[in-house]
């Protein structure tokens, strides 16, 4: 499956390629281009589009599109849906959302300060992702 979003992610659009490489699809390819292509660019490479405006995998009232790709793919695991709220609070102006929410959006802004590129940034802050995860699933206690 080909994915495609806007280019300089920052931190919903660098957790979704994490969540659907890690539960969605391994072999993903993702593609990041100027927000006023995105749609275009789907269209042309048969691409997902993701984190624009009037999409299925975006935003929806205060839940980002984290939220929708949990929803989307019935993702109901708890350490997941506790990263949600981490992910939705480092996304939105709900910073206080959860007590991890601002140190993420630290994080991902700094990641994506020192990035090459969007890629770059993926491969940087994907270890971030994995060790959130095993964070929450400590936290709920998961195995």
């Amino acid at each position: 499956m080909k994915w495609v979003t806007r280019e300089r992610a920052r931190v919903d659009r660098i957790a979704c390629p994490w969540l659907i490489s890690r539960f969605v699809d391994r072999d993903a390819v993702f593609l990041f281009v100027p927000g006023d292509q995105v749609m275009a660019v789907a269209k042309h490479e048969n691409a997902i589009p993701s984190d624009v405006p009037g999409v299925e995998l975006g935003h929806h009232g205060d839940r980002c599109s984290f939220d929708a790709f949990l929803d989307k793919y019935k993702l109901d695991d708890p350490a997941l849906q506790a990263l949600a709220l981490i992910v939705r609070g480092a996304d939105t102006a709900a910073r206080q959302l959860t007590p991890e929410s601002a140190g993420l959006y630290a994080l991902a802004t700094g990641f994506q300060a020192i990035a090459r590129d969007d890629h770059d940034n993926m491969a940087r802050q994907f270890p971030a992702y994995d060790a959130l995860y095993a964070y929450c699933r400590a936290k709920v206690g998961a195995r």
